[in-house]
């Protein structure tokens, strides 16, 4: 039982494995160059990956550099765009002009004061976005976040990218392989072999043979061949939150080589669920986000068309399965699941990706030295994903449960208090009263969505807050100056940032500053 953990087995490639592989592979080259650590990733040649994930968030500069992965040839190669935010389009009210940004830069000063009762108190005619931030004025002229003069990873406002998921796998499969020791077994897992305690022994494959292992990461996707068929943890249905079940995807052509690329998400309401807008410098990933209880395939391929217009004719509509939820436990035994193995919410706030580059990163840091200790790190590792895997499912019901929209059955059925969780209902009811800011409700270090991003959703649909004039006269002073400063800031970004075309553009030709 005190035996060193020196062999971890990823099974299954994609976006989970190569970034998992990456991120472990990095923390640990010591230990790989030293013989002390082994890391193998096992990938079927027969199945093809989901490759839907596009949006992403900033997390994926911090981990893409410490992979030691240059920002220029990620752009070079993964089709890869500026993310700075996403706009949110009839989700209030559903009428034109319905939308705010959730953008990724925090309000101006907000470690120094909350905004919010100075912005409400003014009765505003600007939106929360525009008044505490530069960066929806930024997305409105679809400026970059940066110069071609800004070092790499850097940047003047916070950003994440738009990604290519079908060409990000294989450029991470080339980096883990030939810069970080990944050692990569093409082969059909057949059988699973297990200790008596339970513990996964190896795996074994027509191609490679046994595959042996002390701990094993399932990047098997929906299979879930080790968390899910080996060791049968069960799966946590939350269907009953979050309605939308099936997408519709489809990449769409721009109309001409010169046509702007949207620097943020846009995510547009629909009856019975939303249409996402992903914009690269090719083409434009758009799916339409779906509950089949309150509308047929073929009405949701019918609005995704309508949507997309005379572009869609002739384009096939790919159909993929959203089973909402999550497992119950993520680390049984030595096995972890990352991906789609550990579960899958629809991409509303692109969760996907940094759910993997977060479970990963937890996995390298807290590797257990032996078997002996690994329940201990487990329990740990439980306890904070199941946390985390709870507040974005809060998170995305918050932008159903504030809607006003009562046309159709989707949203009556969305506001119901039996499809709201009891911590959700709690913040609700207290944010009437008071705002959130900063650790008032977030008792985690590393919280999913700061306070920041929940103010920005609710102020952006319209939620009001009682504002106390103490609470207004207290830091009156202080609120001023910094809401003049952002509006300085804005216009001085706005006079200084290149198109995100042309930024993209001169970085394939001309490459960023390494820092």
């Amino acid at each position: 039982m005190s035996e060193r953990v020196q062999r971890l087995v990823i099974v299954g490639g994609g976006t989970a494995g190569w970034l998992a592989a990456g991120i472990i592979a990095a923390r640990h080259q010591a230990r790989i160059a030293a013989g002390t650590l082994s890391v193998t990733l096992v990938e079927s040649p027969n199945v093809p990956i989901i490759g839907v994930g596009e949006g992403t968030w900033p997390t994926l500069r911090g981990t893409l550099q410490k992979m030691g992965i240059r920002e220029t040839d990620f752009f070079r190669e993964c089709d890869a765009a500026f993310k700075q935010g996403a706009w949110f389009a009839k989700w209030t009210t559903g009428e034109e002009g319905d939308g705010y940004y959730h953008p990724l830069m925090l309000p101006h000063g907000f470690a120094d004061v909350n905004l919010v009762p100075h912005w409400l108190h003014q009765q505003p005619q600007t939106s929360f976005c525009d008044a505490v931030c530069p960066q929806g004025e930024l997305c409105d002229e679809n400026l970059g976040p940066k110069l071609i003069t800004t070092p790499e990873y850097d940047g003047l406002a916070n950003y994440a990218y738009h990604l290519d998921a079908g060409k990000f796998a294989p450029f991470l499969q080339r980096h883990c392989t030939t810069k970080l020791g990944v050692r990569h077994v093409l082969a059909d897992v057949d059988e699973v072999e297990q200790a008596e305690n339970g513990d996964v022994t190896a795996v074994v494959t027509p191609q490679a043979g046994r595959i042996e292992g002390d701990l094993f990461v399932d990047c098997t996707g929906f299979r879930a061949l080790l968390i899910g068929k080996t060791l049968g943890v069960p799966f946590r249905d939350c269907s009953d939150i979050l309605f939308c079940d099936t997408a519709l995807a489809v990449q769409v052509p721009y109309a001409d080589e010169d046509a702007p690329i949207a620097t943020h998400t846009i995510s547009t309401a629909q009856s019975a669920g939303w249409i996402w807008d992903i914009g690269t410098p090719t083409r434009r990933g758009i799916g339409h986000v779906y509950s089949s209880s309150h509308t047929s395939d073929d009405q949701a391929e019918a609005a995704l068309r309508a949507y997309i217009g005379p572009a869609a004719d002739g384009l096939s509509v790919r159909k993929i399965p959203i089973k909402a939820g999550h497992r119950e436990t993520f680390w049984k035994n030595n096995v972890v699941p990352i991906g789609l193995a550990a579960g899958f919410l629809e991409p509303l706030e692109a969760s996907a990706i940094v759910l993997i580059e977060l479970s990963a990163k937890l996995i390298a840091e807290q590797l257990p030295a032996n078997r002996a200790v690994m329940d201990i790190v487990a329990k740990r590792f439980n306890d904070v994903t199941s946390y985390r895997w709870g507040r974005i499912i809060d998170f995305l019901k918050l932008h159903y449960v504030l809607t006003k929209r009562t046309d159709s059955a989707f949203w009556i059925d969305n506001v119901d208090p039996k499809s709201v969780p009891e911590r959700l209902q709690n913040l609700l009811h207290l944010w009437k009263y008071q705002s959130p800011w900063f650790f008032d409700e977030f008792d985690r270090l590393e919280e999913v969505f700061p306070a920041a991003s929940y103010q920005y959703v609710l102020y952006g649909m319209q939620f009001r807050t009682e504002v106390a004039p103490e609470d207004v006269v207290a830091n009156d002073r202080l609120a001023r100056r910094i809401l003049d400063e952002n509006r300085s800031m804005t216009q001085k970004m706005r006079a200084r940032l290149p198109r995100h075309r042309q930024l993209i553009g001169a970085i394939k030709e001309y490459g960023l500053q390494t820092i």
